[in-house]
């Protein structure tokens, strides 16, 4: 595995992006991906791995958002169990067909759930 070399310029840029994808992620219970990902891109990163990292980043950031939103009594777990069997379900079938995805479809399609998702915003 190629690891990236950092000056310090980039270590900075690291830090603040990666505590804004952390104040996303906890701000809003999720996002964070949409901003670790370009920010991976822009590191070095091809399509294919931003995407994969983004998900080892975004897991304990969410673990940790999760506990945060249930011990203050924000949500509770049974309000969240009912979409776990299909969200693992779901988030498998999309880690097998993202490695088979070529990088331009991958970038299609991250966009426009990102357009997707701005104008549901906007809209509601």
């Amino acid at each position: 595995m190629k690891k990236l070399k950092l000056t310090k310029p980039k270590q900075a840029a690291l830090f603040i992006g990666g505590l804004l994808v952390g104040v996303l992620n906890g701000l809003l219970g999720a996002g964070g991906g949409m901003l670790a990902v370009p920010l991976m891109n822009k590191m070095g990163l091809d399509t294919t791995k931003s995407h994969s990292s983004s998900i080892a980043v975004i897991f304990p950031i969410t673990l940790v958002s999760a506990i945060l939103y249930i011990s203050v009594g924000q949500v509770g777990l049974s309000d969240a169990m009912p979409y776990m069997p299909a969200g693992i379900a779901g988030a498998i079938v999309g880690g097998k067909l993202m490695v088979k995805l070529p990088q331009t479809v991958l970038r299609l399609l991250f966009a426009g759930f990102m357009i997707w998702a701005g104008i549901r915003l906007l809209t509601r």
